[in-house]
């Protein structure tokens, strides 16, 4: 049977039909699946299985991109296309279980985009939510609805739904960062709206530092309105991440599952920073190992500091800076640190979270 409900694939009929149909009957009923079919009418009971699984059944799967391997492939597209001509030089990372969708999970996007000095990716907004973490190079910018802040690797960079966004290098080196985008979960509502810029850059209103003024210390203008899901701090440096890591680590014990992880909040209401990807950062000693855990949403993971090893289902994957994972959804993995390991993580589980039906597993708790 087909996916979309057809009769003509007998094989895939019976990888969903409900157990209790009896399949000997089942050319006895094709007349009335095909006069049916004319109606745009499809019998549940023949897909009912694979529609309501038993468990997770992400076609997504564990994967792994050496940034080593990546970065020839980055630069080489710098010589081939302009920023300016491709609106956005990135190199999507697509999820071998998923090629040709532009997934790096069943929900995700993530790609790697490159900028090079003197160059500026044209402004444009659009509905789907983005997240820029800084992979390598410094002196380069982002705009985000009229303020500019300067980006350094480790840095995890917003930008809300619909806001005039542009991006430039005023250094002397490229400038790397991962995209990660929600435009998945967007397109499957039938929600995209774009919209380009007629300029370059977006004018400038608000002077640098502005949101993180306002937002940034525990404390709030008293006569201002927050309408926004998204946090109003749209850059999150990394140095004062680390630093809460370290204080972290300083006064608690490893968590058995996640040593020290911590998650990026929107000091508004305490929730996460975005209102479609979970964002974290995790702190792995050095010499740790955390025990197998696993969760519904599917993960990405950007390790900026350290070197270590994860397991991952039945895969395992060395890796060190500049490197990215992914763990599908309900499939078990652990990590392990060689030496102090500091790694970004996002994923969908605040979406999932809204719907109740986000779910995790820690053997032993």
């Amino acid at each position: 049977m087909k996916p979309d409900g057809g009769v003509h694939d007998q094989a895939g009929a019976l990888a969903g039909i409900v157990p209790s149909v009896n399949l000997a009957a089942e050319p006895g009923r094709m007349d009335f699946y095909e006069r049916a079919s004319r109606h745009n009418l499809a019998p549940l009971w023949r897909v009912l299985h694979g529609l309501v699984t038993d468990q997770p059944a992400p076609r997504c799967v564990a994967a792994m991109w050496r940034y080593e391997e990546i970065r020839p492939y980055l630069m080489e597209a710098c010589r081939l296309i302009s920023a300016e001509e491709a609106e956005r030089r990135v190199l999507v990372l697509e999820n071998p279980g998923l090629p040709g969708e532009s997934r790096i999970t069943q929900s995700l996007f993530a790609g790697l985009q490159i900028i090079l000095p003197g160059e500026i990716a044209p402004a444009h907004k659009h509905t789907a939510s983005a997240l820029r973490f800084i992979v390598e190079g410094r002196n380069a910018y982002t705009a985000v609805a009229g303020e500019r802040t300067m980006m350094e690797a480790g840095d995890f960079v917003i930008t809300p739904s619909m806001t005039w966004h542009d991006h430039g290098n005023e250094g002397d080196a490229p400038m790397v960062w991962l995209d990660g985008l929600d435009m998945h979960i967007v397109n499957l509502m039938c929600a995209s709206f774009r919209e380009g810029y007629p300029g370059k850059s977006h004018p400038l209103d608000r002077p640098e530092g502005a949101a993180a003024a306002e937002a940034g210390h525990n404390l709030l203008p008293v006569d201002q309105e927050y309408g926004s899901q998204t946090t109003p701090i749209f850059n999150y440096p990394y140095r004062r991440t680390r630093e809460a890591l370290d204080a972290l680590a300083r006064f608690r014990p490893a968590d058995a599952w996640h040593a020290y992880k911590m998650k990026y909040i929107n000091p508004v209401n305490g929730g996460w920073a975005m209102p479609t990807m979970s964002t974290w950062m995790q702190l792995i000693p050095a010499g740790y190992a955390t025990a197998p855990y696993r969760s519904t949403d599917s993960a990405v993971f950007a390790v900026v500091e350290g070197r270590g090893s994860s397991r991952i289902g039945a895969q395992s994957f060395d890796w060190g800076p500049r490197d990215i994972f992914v763990a599908p959804s309900w499939v078990a993995h652990e990590h392990a640190a060689a030496s102090d390991a500091v790694i970004f993580i996002y994923s969908d589980r605040v979406v999932q979270e809204k719907l109740d039906f986000w779910r995790e597993d820690k053997p032993g708790a």
